[in-house]
């Protein structure tokens, strides 16, 4: 199912050049406060990497869309005051060995921004969807923003800005996971394309009351949870060196063929009609069946035949992990 598309290979180097890093802050007067953060942030305390490509517009040369993202980026800080802070420990007792836990102390410390612009054009980089390891020059690492004098203490979310030879652009987000999630990501962006707009209200004010998501306390389980089900399965490196590979990495195995494939409407629809027809032969349970979830449950299945066939263990346990957002699953449900 589904046609492989065709490719060019895309540039290994996409000849960035850094031409200025600095620091942005909250464009008013913020209140200096900690913020909670839940049980879930506590083991969440990674930076995660998204790029966002934007092509060309008349009248909006690279220097005036930066201008206007940096102006958009301090005023959008007044909402978002923790992203300009810093991860502390608090000072009370949080289960946390050896002190308190995680929150972030809404300093005005600032966010991270960076300038850089590249010597090829979007054409050239060819088909965006290809995981490009080039990808990674157009985000701003943590260890970059040493040299503006913050002691060690790295700005949570760092924005970089690359404008291209033919006149696009691209914004990569370096994020603290403690500041934001998927989600939190989108609607972040909403409001910082409407304040780089120069508009008088975001796009939707942000709720950052974290304490929605405490436990109750004392703690009550009342079911099970597998969702913390701990499972053995095999990652890059072990022991204390042990690194998560970027996003933007492509795996170097020789007997691995890259391609990517269109699915069309028609074959998305057809996957749900062949899941639908195995739920109704199976059971008389009414079963939502989503686009992601069929073909997300087409490549587990391809991926699980491929593996048994190639390592010949019929007994081999293949699994499938996502993220879901629960916020309107809960009872209350969250606010968005």
């Amino acid at each position: 199912m589904g046609t492989p598309h065709r490719f060019q290979e895309p540039p290994r180097d996409l000849k960035v050049t850094l031409r200025e890093k600095c620091l942005v802050f909250p464009s008013e007067q913020t209140e200096r406060k900690s913020l909670y953060l839940s049980n879930i942030d506590q083991v969440l305390n990674f930076h995660f990497q998204t790029v966002h490509f934007f092509r060309a517009r008349e009248g909006y040369p690279p220097d005036a869309v930066t201008e206007r993202i940096k102006s958009g980026l301090s005023r959008v800080l007044v909402a978002y005051d923790f992203l300009a802070g810093r991860l502390r420990l608090s000072d009370g007792g949080g289960g946390r060995r050896g002190g308190g836990r995680l929150e972030i102390d809404c300093d005005g410390s600032g966010v991270g921004f960076v300038v850089a612009s590249s010597e090829c054009t979007l054409e050239e980089i060819g088909d965006l969807v290809y995981p490009n390891p080039a990808f990674r020059q157009l985000v701003a690492q943590g260890s970059s923003m040493d040299e503006l004098g913050t002691d060690g203490n790295r700005p949570l979310c760092i924005v970089q800005v690359t404008s291209f030879k033919c006149g696009g652009f691209a914004i990569g987000l370096s994020n603290n996971h403690t500041t934001l999630d998927g989600i939190s990501i989108k609607i972040f962006l909403e409001n910082l394309a409407s304040q780089s707009a120069d508009k008088p209200y975001l796009a939707i004010t942000p709720c950052n009351d974290r304490h929605l998501l405490a436990a109750r306390s004392p703690p009550r389980v009342t079911f099970p949870h597998p969702e913390l089900l701990k499972l053995e399965i095999p990652t890059p490196g072990s022991g204390p060196d042990q690194t998560i590979p970027s996003v933007f990495d492509s795996p170097q195995d020789p007997d691995l063929n890259l391609k990517i494939f269109r699915l069309t409407s028609t074959e998305v629809s057809s996957l749900k009609n062949h899941a639908k027809y195995g739920i109704a032969t199976s059971n008389h349970v009414k079963v939502k069946i989503t686009s992601l979830n069929v073909v997300t449950a087409h490549v587990w299945r391809c991926k699980a035949l491929s593996s048994r066939k190639t390592i010949q263990n019929p007994d081999r346990s293949s699994t499938v992990l996502y993220a879901v957002d629960i916020r309107p699953r809960l009872d209350p449900p969250l606010p968005q």
